[in-house]
This record gives C-alpha cells, sequence and structure tokens, in this order.
C-alpha cells in the first residue's frame, strides 16, 4: 500500500531554510508528527498530540485522502500571563494519500494518552498472493 503525506506548508517551509536559513526560533512550527506501520491486513498511523481536547479531533476520508485535524487552545486563568511560551496553539491538519488499495470505510480511529490511532484496512483483493510457478512438468501431469 502506498502512502504519500501531503503538506504543502512543510515543504514551503523546507525549502525556505534551506534558502534563507533557519526559521525565527520564537515561532515554533506547527506540526503533526506521524509513524505508519505496514502489517499484512492494515496500515497502522499514530499521530502524536499531546495536550489535544479529544472532542477537537476530526478525522475524515475524501477521494482517497485522509485528513486529520485538531485544535489546542490556550489555557490561561484570568490575571495569568504567560512570559515564556514554547507550546503550539491553534488548530493542526495533516492529510495523507491512501492508495487504491485502501478500504476507506473500514477505517477505524482511536485516541489514548496523547496518541492518535487511525487504522486503515487494505482490501482483500489488494493482499499479497503467492503465486504458483508451474514447469513444462506440472503442466503435463495437471493435463
Amino acid at each position: 500500500m502506498l502512502l504519500t503525506t501531503f503538506d504543502p506548508f512543510t515543504e514551503f517551509d523546507r525549502l525556505a531554510q534551506r534558502t534563507f536559513g533557519a526559521t525565527d526560533p520564537r515561532r515554533p512550527h506547527a506540526t503533526m508528527r506521524m509513524d505508519a506501520i505496514r502489517r499484512a491486513d492494515d496500515v497502522e498511523l499514530r499521530f502524536d498530540l499531546p495536550g489535544i481536547d479529544p472532542d477537537s479531533i476530526e478525522v475524515t476520508v475524501d477521494r482517497g485522502v485522509l485528513t486529520v485535524s485538531a485544535k489546542r487552545t490556550q489555557e490561561y486563568a484570568e490575571g495569568e500571563k504567560p512570559f515564556i511560551r514554547e507550546r503550539v496553539m491553534g488548530s493542526f491538519t495533516r492529510q495523507v494519500r491512501l492508495s487504491d488499495s485502501a478500504d476507506a470505510d473500514g477505517i477505524e480511529a482511536g485516541f489514548d494518552a496523547g496518541v492518535l490511532t487511525v487504522r486503515v484496512p487494505v482490501q482483500e483483493k489488494a493482499q499479497p498472493r503467492k503465486v504458483e510457478v508451474r514447469t513444462r512438468a506440472k503442466a503435463e501431469i495437471a493435463a
């Protein structure tokens, strides 16, 4: 199963860093880190989403593109004012292009301990199978 990630901002940021040097360290780059694990019957995607409210997570599939989005909001009480801010607040989105062999109707998602796990099953017809190699002797016996 072929998976390709689609994040135009990451590509642009990489090109800008190569051209102009490192970006401003006071503006951390908001990314959603992901691992993809291939197994015989499915692909499991694991997204790091620490500190994210599970109710803000959305997983959608449209025309072969899986989109994961989430939000982290400010958590300051009245009278509190941050003087160091390294955690990125706001909306996060990550898109993964699924291959034709993915079963979009069977996709499942779960969230535990800051990790979103998305299981993408592979259609049965796309799973690897062993093909018998016949030799001339075997073909004559079978006939």
